[in-house]
C-alpha cells in the first residue's frame, strides 16, 4: 500500500513539474559550502551531488530517483565477526545501561575502540540504529560498542552525557579482556549523538561523569567523529528547538548556564581530541551553521580537524548509500590517520 500511494504521488509531482520546474526551487537554495572550513584529504574528490532544495530531495524520493537504506531490513553480521547485545556498561540506581559488541573473531594484537551513540532528539532511538556502521567496521579493524542511554523523559541533561562517558570507562576498564588499546579510543554519533560524543571529547567537568560505574578510570577519547551534531545550544535556532528546551528542563531565558554547559562549543580547547565533522548543507533540523562555527573553534584554536561538508544534503543524509559509503571510508581514513600517530 505503501508503495502504491508513493507511486501516486510521484505521478502527481511529475504533473507539477511538467506544468512548472520553478516549483523545485521554490524554498530556495541551501546555504553555501565554507570551502575556507573544509579540509579533506584531496583524494577523496567531492561529495556526492545532492539537491539544491528540499522540493527538489522529496520528489527524488517519491519518484524512486533517491534510495535510502532500508532501516528496517536486518543488518547482517559478518562471519568474522563476534555479536553480544545488551551487555551491561554501567547501572544507574537499579536501572542498567546496556550496549552491543561487536568484534573480530581475531585479534592478533590491542585493537582501536570505536562507540556508537545514535540520536533521536535525546528522546528516542534505539542502540541497533548504529549496527549498520557497529558491524562492519570490525572488518575494517576495530572493536565497535553501540550503546543505549537514557532519555529526556527519565533523566535530564547530563543524564545522557553521563551514560556515554560511563560507556568509555566501561571500555577502558575491560581494554584488556576485550583486547582493546585503551589508548585508541573514538567516539561517533549522529545528530544528538553527535551531541554527546563532542561532550565526551571535549568536557572535562567532573559534575558530568555520573555515578554509571568505573569512577577511577578515565572517560578521555582520542578521536571525535560528529554527524551533524549541534555545537551550541545558545544560539536562537536552537533556544526555539522544543527537544532542546525538553532535555534542557528549563528555558534559556530563565537560565542560560545549563545551555552553556550543555555545549560542546563551550567547553572545546587545545586539549581536546581531534574531530571529524560531517554535514549536509540542506540539514534543516541542525543548521550548517552548527558545524561551520564548530570549524572556525577549531582553526582560531590552531586544532587538527577534518570537516567534509556535502553540499544539497539534508539531515541523516547517511541513509542514502552513496553518501553512506563515502561515510564509512572516510571515518575509517581519518582514524587511521590520528591513530597512526598515538
Amino acid at each position: 500500500m505503501r508503495k502504491i500511494l508513493l507511486k501516486i504521488a510521484g505521478v502527481v509531482l511529475l504533473l507539477i513539474l511538467a506544468i512548472g520546474g520553478w516549483w523545485l526551487f521554490l524554498d530556495g537554495r541551501p546555504p553555501a559550502v565554507r570551502t575556507d572550513l573544509v579540509r579533506m584529504p584531496a583524494s577523496f574528490g567531492p561529495p556526492p551531488v545532492g539537491y539544491p532544495t528540499e522540493n527538489a530531495l522529496m520528489v527524488a524520493y517519491l519518484t524512486g530517483m533517491l534510495e535510502i537504506l532500508d532501516s528496517s531490513a536486518p543488518v547482517a553480521v559478518p562471519e568474522d565477526v563476534i555479536e553480544e547485545t545488551d551487555v551491561e556498561y554501567g547501572r544507574v540506581g537499579d536501572r542498567p545501561l546496556l550496549l552491543d559488541l561487536y568484534r573480530p573473531k581475531k585479534i592478533d594484537e590491542p585493537l582501536p575502540a570505536l562507540l556508537f551513540i545514535h540520536g533521536g532528539g535525546w528522546r528516542k532511538g534505539d542502540k541497533s540504529d548504529y549496527k549498520f556502521y557497529a558491524a562492519r567496521f570490525p572488518e575494517k579493524g576495530y572493536v565497535v560498542a553501540t550503546m543505549a542511554y537514557r532519555f529526556i523523559n527519565e533523566a535530564k541533561f547530563p543524564g545522557c552525557v553521563s551514560d556515554a562517558k560511563c560507556a568509555v570507562r566501561w571500555l577502558r576498564a575491560n581494554a584488556e579482556r576485550l583486547q582493546i588499546d585503551p589508548d585508541r579510543i573514538a567516539v561517533a554519533g549522529g545528530s544528538a549523538g553527535g551531541h554527546l560524543a563532542m561532550m565526551v571529547g571535549y568536557s572535562d567537568d567532573p559534575a558530568l561523569e555520573g555515578e554509571g560505574g568505573n569512577p577511577d578510570v578515565s572517560s578521555a577519547v582520542q578521536a571525535v567523529i560528529d554527524l551533524y551534531g549541534p555545537a551550541d545550544l545558545t544560539t536562537p535556532v536552537a533556544q526555539a528547538t522544543p527537544s532542546v528546551n525538553e532535555f534542557m528542563g528549563v528555558p534559556y531565558a530563565e537560565n542560560p548556564k545549563p545551555y552553556e554547559m550543555a555545549s560542546p562549543l563551550f567547553h572545546l580547547d587545545r586539549d581536546d581530541p581531534p574531530t571529524f565533522i560531517i554535514q549536509g548543507t540542506l540539514d534543516a533540523l541542525v543548521p550548517v551553521a552548527q558545524s561551520d562555527a564548530l570549524a572556525e573553534k577549531f582553526q582560531e584554536l590552531g586544532m587538527d580537524y577534518w570537516y567534509d561538508c556535502y553540499p544539497g544534503w539534508p539531515h541523516t543524509m547517511d541513509v542514502a548509500p552513496a553518501v553512506n559509503e563515502r561515510v564509512q571510508a572516510t571515518i575509517h581514513a581519518f582514524l587511521q590517520e590520528v591513530f597512526s600517530d598515538t
